[in-house]
């Protein structure tokens, strides 16, 4: 796996991926940023939630559950000192559908959680404490 980023100005980069995808990221105006993109740090915290939510979705699929949505809300925690790490990372899915079954759902995160998210399982390595939470709604 290969990226490159470049510097766009002040305390902006672009990112691009191997695959040749691209992404702008941005420092906060009070440190010279225009807003442009997301922050490093918040690009991270998103590819644990796009990692886990790949794979919550996978396995919901293979089990056959009729799943309509699935969206993932991620909260992290960040040391006080530099460098400012994570120190916590809170990971809460919603999935909605039709007859979702519990025990598949808790299933695909449990899964994802401890065998399968490469992202997450690698900063819980690194001492992140990392909580996964689920509900269920029924489709209209």
């Amino acid at each position: 796996m290969k990226a490159t980023v470049d510097w766009t100005g002040n305390v902006s980069f672009k990112a691009t991926s191997g695959t040749g995808h691209s992404v702008q990221m941005d420092g906060p105006p009070d440190l010279g940023g225009q807003n442009l993109g997301p922050r490093p740090m918040e690009m991270l915290l998103m590819g644990v939630g796009g990692c886990s939510s790949f794979d919550v979705m996978s396995i919901l699929q293979k089990s056959r559950q009729e799943v309509t949505a699935c969206h993932a809300e991620l909260e992290a925690e960040r040391a006080d000192a530099i460098p400012a790490v994570f120190t916590k990372i809170h990971l809460h899915f919603v999935v909605t559908g039709h007859n979702l079954k519990e025990k598949q759902v808790e299933r695909a995160v449990s899964l994802s959680a401890d065998k399968y998210c490469s992202a997450s399982i690698m900063l819980g390595a690194a001492g992140v404490e990392i909580t996964h939470s689920f509900e269920i709604r029924a489709a209209e």
